[in-house]
């Protein structure tokens, strides 16, 4: 690389300034999320996680003496998830996978003879289940969106939003990401945009079809109206302002249908999903299928879905063993 791009050909320092780049790690980083932003094309969020993570390493390292990826050892990685320890086991997990990113694309680059990351495992998770609604719950919270059947635009898009996102089991950047071109409401089917922009299909039941029919029959043209500059045309949501609904609004509708409900527990947009889940676990799927149904990388992550709920784990008992009762 020239010397015009503030890059030293030699070590990958940064010298256009900042900590990172008196640190001799701003360059190789700089690197590496082009890298993974452009070539492997993760999403906007996944790669701004990765920064956010790799600064914070480089920082570390740098107050600790080193000066350039060649330098760091096992020992500086260890010693790195060991100052985590305030922090959750998954957050640790997450920023030790972009530390062993870093060092295999160093590797790579010729920037280190050896990936020193490589034996340094990620602290054991506590294994904490995810909250999940009952089914009864989830009637309740679907119901308590409705508000009596109101034909308020805002309700009867609260409550298609809420059917969709348990029907499909999408994350809520899936479901404010959603456009009209998503969705066929005739063959019941919904096309959903993942982490890496990876897309899937999943069904659509008839109760979140009859939902969003409510909603698309007038209720989304009324919000529309409402925009003071131009109307969104594209997205499924909108908000009162005729404007692609937002992730904290979603938080919000939430929250609100949760109390109307009368449910205590604390709800958030991902309970629905980990209710989905469970459900389907629950109802006989299979743990492939949902991990699909899920858009998970991998079976690992969908597997936490395979616990048993206490009651569950009592009926099956005293129905399946000959001296239970």
């Amino acid at each position: 690389m020239n010397a015009t791009d503030g890059t030293d050909a030699t070590d990958g320092t940064d010298t256009t300034g900042g900590t990172d780049a008196r640190s001799g790690f701003g360059g190789l980083i700089d690197r590496f999320l082009a890298y993974i932003d452009v070539e492997r094309g993760l999403a906007v969020s996944t790669v701004r996680a990765y920064e956010s993570d790799l600064r914070r390493y480089a920082a570390w390292l740098t107050d600790h003496g080193r000066h350039g990826i060649a330098e760091v050892t096992r020992a500086d990685v260890e010693g790195f998830i060991a100052s985590l320890d305030g922090e959750s086991a998954r957050s640790r997990a997450r920023r030790l996978a972009a530390v062993h990113e870093l060092h295999r694309f160093a590797v790579g680059e010729g920037r280190a003879a050896a990936d020193v990351s490589e034996s340094v495992k990620a602290p054991k998770s506590a294994h904490t289940l995810p909250d999940v609604l009952t089914i009864d719950e989830v009637s309740r919270l679907l119901d308590a969106a409705a508000m009596g059947g109101s034909r308020d635009p805002v309700v009867l898009r609260d409550k298609a939003l809420l059917e969709f996102m348990y029907a499909t089991g999408c994350r809520v950047s899936e479901a404010v990401g959603a456009d009209l071109s998503d969705i066929d409401l005739d063959s019941h089917v919904a096309r959903l945009t993942g982490k890496g922009s990876k897309q899937r299909l999943v069904p659509l039941g008839s109760y979140a079809c009859t939902a969003m029919r409510g909603y698309l029959d007038g209720a989304r043209t009324e919000l529309m109206g409402r925009a003071k500059t131009k109307p969104e045309m594209r997205a499924i949501f909108l908000n009162k302002r005729g404007r692609r609904l937002s992730r904290q609004s979603v938080w919000e509708v939430v929250k609100a249908a949760g109390q109307r409900a009368g449910i205590t527990r604390p709800l958030h947009p991902h309970t629905l999903r980990h209710s989905f889940a469970t459900h389907l676990i629950q109802g006989g799927a299979d743990v492939r299928t949902v991990q699909e149904l899920l858009g998970h990388a991998s079976v690992t992550t969908t597997q936490i879905y395979t616990h048993v709920s206490p009651q569950v784990l009592m009926e099956t008992y005293l129905t399946s063993h000959p001296r239970a009762r």
